[in-house]
């Protein structure tokens, strides 16, 4: 439990596996800690803080570089599996248990895997923008989007707002000041995502994306309750991904947010948080309505 915010969070390390991992924590409250897994691409400065710092109003918050990625050492893995186990591992390094789990994109297929292999860490899974294993059209990146993602080092307006946002007036300002907002921490920021690690994620998503025989079935195993969320035209993850994962996962609910593309939880960041605080701050002993 600290007082620091997602802005002066200072960048601590911990090793497990072999590997160095790079971790913020910060917040303040009786809720369950909640670990945030981020997208591709992305490392511990692309989390929103309207989020982050909306959750650590209530609870702790824990955001890291997984293997490889920004300023966590080792190679990144090529496979969902093997960032997911990575991930678990810095997990249990943490002395964290019976956690709150969010999977953005490509953290959402980890987030998953995580929920599946070890469904004793965790309490409640949030899914945002992110499919099921052999999800449609996931099998490879559109190629109308992949020269929307740049080079490494452009990472403002120019790559983030075709990407996260629907092209509306509307869309494109509510990008904007989520940009302004991830780069408003002017010290200790992360170091970007390597070009190696660029590749082996895009490996590790393809193979995720491929189709396969009963792609779908582990999803009934997932046991956490589960939070669905997208915008209504995700343009790198299909937005049908979202109606398969809520369709085949036990417990799980769906929310669209509307004129929304990748990034809907950046988008409408106040109306996000009101719907996470509701579907996190469920105790053990409490039963959600039905």
């Amino acid at each position: 439990m600290t007082d620091h915010t997602h802005h002066t969070a200072p960048t601590g390390f911990v090793e497990a596996k072999g590997v160095r991992f790079a971790y913020r924590r910060f917040g303040n409250g009786p809720g369950r800690p909640i670990v945030l897994v981020q997208h591709f691409m992305g490392n511990l400065d692309n989390f929103d803080p309207a989020i982050t710092d909306g959750l650590a109003a209530g609870r702790e918050v824990v955001l890291f570089d997984n293997t490889g990625v920004g300023a966590s050492s080792g190679t990144a893995p090529n496979t969902v599996d093997g960032m997911a186990r990575d991930a678990a591992a810095l997990i249990d390094a943490l002395g964290l248990s019976d956690i709150d789990l969010f999977g953005f994109s490509m953290g959402g297929h980890v987030a998953q895997m995580i929920a599946l292999h070890r469904p004793e860490l965790v309490r409640r899974l949030v899914l945002v923008g992110t499919g099921p294993r052999g999800g449609d059209g996931m099998a490879a990146m559109d190629p109308a989007v992949v020269p929307l993602f740049g080079r490494r080092d452009e990472l403002g307006e120019a790559m983030w707002l075709p990407i996260m946002f629907s092209p509306t007036d509307a869309s494109q300002a509510a990008g904007r000041r989520y940009v302004e907002r991830i780069t408003a921490r002017t010290q200790n920021r992360d170091d970007l995502v390597s070009q190696e690690t660029i590749l082996n994620h895009r490996a590790a998503a393809n193979e995720w994306g491929r189709p396969g025989k009963n792609s779908f079935g582990y999803l009934a195993e997932i046991s956490a309750p589960t939070l669905v969320v997208n915008g209504s035209n995700d343009i790198v993850v299909p937005t049908v991904n979202s109606y398969h994962l809520q369709q085949h996962i036990p417990d799980a609910e769906l929310l669209l947010f509307p004129d929304s593309s990748h990034g809907s939880h950046f988008q409408y960041p106040r109306r996000f948080l009101r719907r996470l605080h509701d579907f996190l701050d469920v105790q053990a002993d409490e039963k959600d309505e039905t």
